[in-house]
């Protein structure tokens, strides 16, 4: 440093830093990097000070503080720990909303959506948590509302809450999205209010012999097992799955609780709560929930004869 001259020019000092003279120049002038004096010529000269002031400018720079807040730091009015934790709040709702954004457009291109279809989904990505909470109780209201329950079931379903975290995944999004589409459906509550209607016990009445199969996932399991094995609905195999798991109950009454809930979509609803809550759920039943639907068929058939 010795053997380099007291003072330098704009030009030397943006070969000396790397970076432009436009930047260096536009630096100076909004005061992040003041000028040692001026040259006979007029052009701006910077001390082994303003050396340091660029360095400093630049790593603050490169840290995505904007110049205004990189002047404050400068000039003492603030410090550099209060403009990060400004930062990074800042930051923060930007990579929300980014992942909203990606969310939504991995939607659209799956999708291959309308300009209408994407603005809708967009609203419904960014809206606030008030109003996701909102979409929520009204779907609740309406399908649960008319329904003969009891008042700790009632309870349970006023505290169901289906949030998105502070914090969610590209694929919590997509599932929002999707799910506060479908139940804002008209013909998915109405669906959904007549499933639940023939699965949900009344106050003191047994559980109808239908719930079995959404209330209790063991019963997928087992049509699985049977499906991997190579059983056919109309297999004896089968028919003794249906005894063993439903025992003497009518078959056509189990039959038609399990069509209301393949019909109102209920295996879908299930998989996008679990992905908008980031939980693990059990796999996809849709197949075995048709399998076994074939199954009760011929099963409710028989008994018929």
């Amino acid at each position: 440093m010795d053997d380099e001259p007291e003072l330098i020019t704009i030009g030397q000092l943006a070969r000396r830093t790397g970076l432009s003279v436009r930047t260096l120049r536009f630096w100076s002038d909004e005061g992040a990097v003041p000028t040692a004096g001026r040259s006979a010529g007029g052009y701006r000269l910077y001390d082994a000070a303003g050396v340091a002031r660029v360095e400093l400018v630049r790593t603050l720079r490169e840290l995505g503080l904007p110049l205004g807040e990189v002047c404050r730091v400068l000039d003492g009015s603030a410090t550099v720990a209060e403009v990060a934790a400004a930062h990074v709040a800042a930051l923060d709702a930007q990579i929300r909303s980014l992942k909203v954004s990606r969310a939504v457009l991995s939607t659209v291109s799956q999708r291959g959506s309308t300009v209408e279809e994407t603005a809708f989904m967009n609203r419904l990505a960014r809206l606030s948590a008030a109003e996701r909470v909102q979409i929520i109780d009204d779907f609740k209201a309406e399908v649960f509302g008319s329904l003969d329950i009891g008042t700790e079931l009632r309870e349970r379903v006023r505290e169901l809450r289906i949030e998105l975290p502070d914090d969610p995944s590209p694929d919590q999004v997509d599932a929002w999205v999707e799910l506060a589409e479908l139940v804002q459906d008209p013909d998915f509550r109405a669906g959904m209010r007549v499933f639940l209607a023939s699965n949900t016990p009344v106050p003191g009445g047994p559980v109808p012999p239908g719930a079995r199969i959404w209330w209790a996932r063991q019963v997928v399991s087992l049509v699985a097992k049977a499906r991997e094995d190579g059983v056919d609905p109309g297999d004896p195999a089968a028919e003794q799955l249906i005894a063993d798991m439903f025992g003497d109950a009518d078959r056509a009454v189990v039959l038609r609780s399990l069509e209301a809930g393949i019909e109102a979509g209920a295996e879908r609803y299930r998989l996008l709560v679990a992905r908008v809550r980031g939980q693990r759920s059990s796999p996809d039943a849709t197949a075995e929930l048709h399998w076994l639907a074939a199954a009760l068929r011929l099963s409710a058939s028989d008994y018929a004869r």
